[in-house]
Order: structure tokens, then C-alpha cells, then sequence
């Protein structure tokens, strides 16, 4: 199979598998359906962005395999703003989303004038001589700096929505943050290929630049397929945060004086035995989804106070302060030679955990040992 066969193939069934799942996002039934949506959007515009290497097969006028190949620059925003919907409850689509289709329609329009309305001898022209036609390195250069600044924006705003959900809620998402900050880095690789391939297409060895092609659709089949998996095997994956909590270090700077915070460290000892006392005689950390919200509403401390002395006094994410109390339980019951029988699994349950993965985590770094070691060695 030569490679203009090779790159058909495998073309055709990403395209297949990315509408597919396109169609299974957007008919789920699903709390979460604006981000199902933004997704779905994201993988219809990949089979779309793949078409344009399929003109030889599909018979795709040029300006039109052109056109489609601009569709590239809607694929980054529309990430983004599902990386948005999937971090924050209260995301919606606003008119300045607008804003994300800018660079779509600059690159169109700087082709307009020597591309799109001339004719076709015109045309193939324009695109033979390629690199050096100054509406294609503005494209090029365009695109790449669209790629730095959307993929920066990404895992900006994981960093931040993992923060703030460490400082304000004590279940699972975490792990689902950091499986969308692997799939943010697999995207980064895939986009990083690209670069490459642009580089050897405008250089001495193009021939690099159609197995670097082959190699992206290759990979990007992958990545498609470890989303259908991820998302068949958690249809629950993610919980989001609420857009309006804030930092704890920003809490912090809006503090206006130093003598608003001494006030306020005379009642932090008060408010701390009254957490503990709390935390010890309710248990309320057996609640798998609880929140810092939950602990303020029971013992009548603004979130705003509780935040600060947990996160910024005790110098612990409230999701760390609550899996301690979790820990300390797990290993009463591992202690416990009347419970022998009682699975890991159970107790993972039991303690207020939901995921195995997360409870192996907190516990071996609380105790140095897995939960099984732990039971061994007593």
C-alpha cells in the first residue's frame, strides 16, 4: 500500500470514528450537555479539517480543500471553551465567545483578494509557489501563534479550576482533571508534530512532511479512541466547579490591611476547635462529594473564614484535610482484627472515597504504604 492509500485509509476511518462519536455526544443523555456539544463540535471539525486531504478522492474544488483547511483555526477555540465548560458549573455561550472566530475569518480574508477571486489557473498558481506567496506565511505564522496561546490559555485554566476545586471540594474531579490535562498534552504533541511537518513541507525533505502526515493521523485516531473509552467507561467523569470561588491567595490580597487580618487571627483558634470537634464527632467526610460549602453551613463559619484557615493557616488543601480524617478511619478499620475480612474496595467505600486510585494515592502518601501493605505489616 503506497502512502497516498495508506493516508485514504487511515483518513477515512478518523473521520468515521470522530462523527461517530460526534453523534453518541450529542444524543447521551447527560447533565452536561453544553459540553458534550463543545466537544462534539471539536471532533466534527477534525473530520472536516482531515476531508481537505481527501480531495483527490472526494473531488473537492481547490479554494474549497482551502477553505476547509482554514476550519483548523476554529479547532483550538472550541477546545478551549469546552476545557471551560468541563471545569465550571455555570459556563454558558456568550456573544464575546465571538471573539474565537477571528482568526478564522482573518485568514480567509488575506486569501480573498489573490486566492478566492480569481480564477482557477490563478489559483493553482497561488498554491504552487506556497511558502512564498505572503498571505500563506501570515496563515502559517498565524496558526502557530494560535496554537502557543490557546494551549497556554488550557492548562492555565486547569491549573487554576484544580486549585480552586483542592481548596473548596473533597471528591473524584481531581483525577478527571488531570486525565483533561493528559489529554491537553497529547493534543500538545499532536499539534507539535504538526509544527514539524510544516517545517519539512517548506524544506529540502517533504517527504518527511507525508509520514509526519500519516504519523498525525495515526495519532490522532488514538487519541479519538482513548476519549471514546474514557467516556463509555465514565459516563460520570466530570464534576464542575462553581466559576465564582476564588483563590485562597487572592482571598488573601483583598484583604485591605494587616490589622483587618490580626483581628481576624484572634477567633481562628476558636473556629479551628470548633472544625475539629466537628470534623471528629460528625464525620462528615464519610459524604463522598462533600464540599467546604457543607462544613460552612454546619458549623456557621463564612466560607471565606473556613477557607482561610484551612487552605492558608493549616496550610492544607481542604481536599488533604478532609482525606486525612478519610485516612485515619481506613486504617482504624485495617487495625481492627474483627474487620480482617473486609475488602480494600469496602473500605474505600466505608471512608467517603470513590475511586480506588485516589484512596491508593492519599493513603500511601499519608502512610508512606498502600492500603494492602499496610494491612500486611500490622
Amino acid at each position: 500500500m503506497d502512502k497516498v492509500n495508506l493516508l485514504g485509509t487511515i483518513a477515512v476511518i478518523t473521520m468515521f470514528i470522530s462523527l461517530f462519536l460526534s453523534f453518541f455526544l450529542v444524543t447521551v443523555k447527560t447533565e452536561h450537555k453544553l459540553s458534550n456539544r463543545l466537544f462534539a463540535f471539536f471532533l466534527i471539525l477534525t473530520a472536516i479539517d482531515i476531508s481537505a486531504n481527501l480531495g483527490y478522492l472526494l473531488e473537492i474544488p481547490l479554494n474549497a480543500r482551502v477553505f476547509i483547511s482554514s476550519i483548523f483555526l476554529l479547532q483550538l477555540p472550541s477546545f478551549y471553551l469546552y476545557v471551560l465548560s468541563v471545569c465550571y458549573a455555570d459556563f454558558k455561550l456568550r456573544p464575546r465567545h465571538l471573539i474565537h472566530i477571528v482568526p478564522f475569518f482573518i485568514a480567509n480574508l488575506v486569501l480573498l483578494p489573490r486566492f478566492y477571486m480569481v480564477n482557477l489557473a490563478s489559483e493553482i498558481s497561488f498554491i504552487e509557489k506556497g511558502g512564498s506567496m505572503l498571505e500563506i506565511q501570515f496563515n502559517h505564522v498565524l496558526i502557530h501563534v494560535q496554537i502557543v496561546l490557546y494551549l497556554i490559555a488550557v492548562f492555565m485554566t486547569l491549573r487554576k479550576a484544580k486549585k480552586i476545586y483542592l481548596e473548596n471540594y473533597a471528591g473524584a474531579i481531581v483525577e478527571s482533571l488531570n486525565w483533561l490535562f493528559q489529554f491537553a498534552l497529547a493534543l500538545s504533541a499532536f499539534y507539535f508534530i504538526a509544527l514539524l511537518k510544516n517545517i519539512f513541507k517548506f524544506s529540502e525533505y517533504p517527504n518527511v512532511s507525508e509520514w509526519l502526515k500519516i504519523g498525525l493521523f495515526i495519532f490522532e485516531l488514538i487519541i479519538i479512541f482513548w476519549y471514546l473509552y474514557k467516556a463509555l467507561n465514565n459516563p460520570g467523569l466530570f464534576r464542575n466547579i462553581d466559576s465564582k470561588l476564588k483563590l485562597v491567595q487572592h482571598i488573601i490580597s483583598e484583604e485591605k490591611n494587616n490589622e483587618q487580618l490580626a483581628v481576624t487571627e484572634k477567633v481562628y483558634s476558636e473556629e479551628l476547635l470548633k472544625l475539629k470537634k466537628y470534623m471528629t464527632e460528625e464525620k462528615p467526610f464519610l459524604n463522598p462529594s462533600l464540599t467546604i460549602q457543607d462544613i460552612s453551613d454546619a458549623i456557621e463559619i463564612p466560607v471565606r473564614d473556613l477557607s482561610i484557615l484551612i487552605n492558608h493557616k493549616l496550610e492544607q488543601h481542604f481536599y488533604d484535610f478532609v482525606n486525612t480524617y478519610r485516612i485515619e478511619r481506613a486504617m482504624d478499620i485495617l487495625k481492627d482484627v474483627t474487620k480482617s475480612k473486609v475488602t480494600v474496595l469496602e473500605i474505600l467505600y466505608e471512608v467517603g472515597f470513590n475511586s480506588k486510585s485516589s484512596f491508593n494515592t492519599a493513603f500511601k502518601k499519608q502512610t508512606g504504604n498502600t492500603p494492602t501493605s499496610y494491612r500486611k505489616n500490622l
